[in-house]
């Protein structure tokens, strides 16, 4: 992989970090406030029918994509990219495989990445933006406390979880369960790569973003706001507004964001079953 570090140091406005927890600290904060996690690309990809790899599959397309129009990916793309980044600095960082909406009948369907310093591992998870790392130490509960982006981290049955709240849930808490860490590039790819036929990604925009001490979000033909006292200010946006937040708001190239589809109802998911819904 070619990673051109100053160029994306520079944009991330984030001098090179020492590899420490405040260098960790320092770049994930950049992080979280400069890549927005969103499906923008993989939309116009999966609604063109187009057979090639994924969008921002590959962490060196990944950051080119960024550093010429704006655009992050989702889990697999973005948490792939800033592990990457993260070994490209000398952290000593795995891919974390987990399950978003934590239950029986739902498989691993998320990318994540935990960095190991000094002894302890640190969840720096470029979907659910948390802001700080996360402390990940086996029977303890861990807490970021803040209203725009805070998290809490617990053991259950000897899985670690992150109870987040997600606007796709209308501000809910969701959580995130952790499988297993030390993930492939390769595993990432073909987790990645089931989500061509089917994933809540496919149909409308979606959006998470850390900007100043909120975050922005975007789901289910809505823009949003969660701001650090908890509130949630929303508006439902049609495809000429949509664009405009994205150009506009985040920071998005026009020639890119001119090629969005519209929303389309989201479908079910198929049965592992084959029967119908």
């Amino acid at each position: 992989m070619k990673l051109d570090l100053t160029r994306v140091l520079d944009k991330l406005e984030c001098d090179e970090p020492s590899v420490s927890f405040d260098g960790l600290a320092a770049i994930y904060r950049a992080w979280c406030r400069k890549v927005p996690f969103d499906n923008v690309r993989k939309l116009i990809h999966v609604r063109r029918g187009d057979p090639g790899r994924l969008p921002g599959d590959a962490p060196d397309e990944f950051f080119a994509a960024w550093l010429a129009h704006g655009c992050g990916g989702t889990c697999w793309a973005g948490n792939g990219a800033l592990h990457a980044l993260l070994v490209s600095l000398g952290f000593s960082a795995e891919r974390a495989v987990a399950t978003m909406i934590v239950a029986p009948d739902i498989p691993p369907n998320h990318g994540s990445v935990a960095v190991t310093l000094d002894g302890d591992r640190w969840i720096v998870d470029a979907s659910i933006l948390h802001s700080e790392p996360l402390l990940m130490r086996e029977g303890q509960e861990s807490r970021i406390e803040h209203g725009a982006w805070g998290v809490v981290g617990s053991w259950v049955d000897g899985q670690f979880r992150i109870r987040w709240r997600n606007f796709i849930t209308g501000g809910q808490p969701m959580d995130c369960g952790f499988n297993h860490l030390g993930a492939t590039a390769e595993e990432f790819t073909q987790r990645h790569e089931t989500t061509r036929g089917w994933s809540p990604f496919n149909y409308g925009v979606s959006l998470n973003l850390v900007r100043g001490d909120a975050r922005l979000c975007a789901a289910l033909g809505k823009v949003a706001t969660l701001d650090a006292q908890g509130g949630i200010a929303e508006r439902d946006v049609d495809l000429t507004e949509r664009k405009r937040f994205l150009i506009e708001q985040i920071g998005m190239s026009e020639e890119l964001v001119e090629q969005l589809p519209d929303d389309v109802p989201m479908e079910f998911p198929p049965r592992p079953d084959g029967a119908e819904n």
